[in-house]
């Protein structure tokens, strides 16, 4: 984790199904969580509804610095803090905010598989001013993914080509 006094954004893995518990649960310690939650229609046999599901299955996030580390992993349903060979690794920043500024605007979005392939680009107008992703085709329409590197996980938006640039 982070050495320094500085709080850092971790991704928390969590036990199957404990994202919301785990979050409520780190809240209650006073430290400040992230758990992006996309609304899906399920459907039941009698019944169909909108639930909040985690967009990122498995995982939380969470501002901390190293101090935190125990705290954090002896909260029931958390099974580790994501990182490299055991050794907590942090977000940056920008990829957090990215995530939060698409949750705030009413564009849809989809999870996607993570990409390693594709023009790193950054959104100049619009709802996701600011954002930068990696610049995908999906049925003919322009696609901005989002990732968060560290899991391997990405969120991709409809976007118009028009109102990126490339990165360098």
């Amino acid at each position: 984790m982070n050495e320094s006094n500085h709080p850092a954004w971790y991704a928390v893995w969590t036990a199957s199904r404990h994202e919301k518990v785990v979050n409520l649960e780190l809240s209650k310690k006073k430290l400040e969580t992230f758990l992006p939650l996309m609304k899906v229609l399920s459907q039941w046999k009698d019944r169909r509804k909108f639930i909040e599901k985690p967009l990122f299955p498995g995982y939380l996030f969470v501002h901390a610095t190293m101090e935190h580390r125990l705290a954090i992993l002896k909260t029931a349903g958390v099974v580790q803090i994501v990182g490299i060979k055991n050794v907590p690794e942090p977000i940056p920043d920008q990829q957090i905010e990215n995530i939060q500024i698409l949750l705030r605007s009413d564009l849809k979005y989809d999870p996607h598989p993570s990409l390693t392939v594709g023009q790193h680009v950054r959104v100049r107008t619009g709802a996701l001013q600011g954002c930068e992703g990696i610049l995908m085709r999906k049925k003919n329409l322009s696609t901005l993914v989002l990732s968060i590197e560290l899991l391997q996980q990405a969120v991709a938006v409809e976007v118009d080509a028009l109102n990126v640039e490339p990165l360098h």
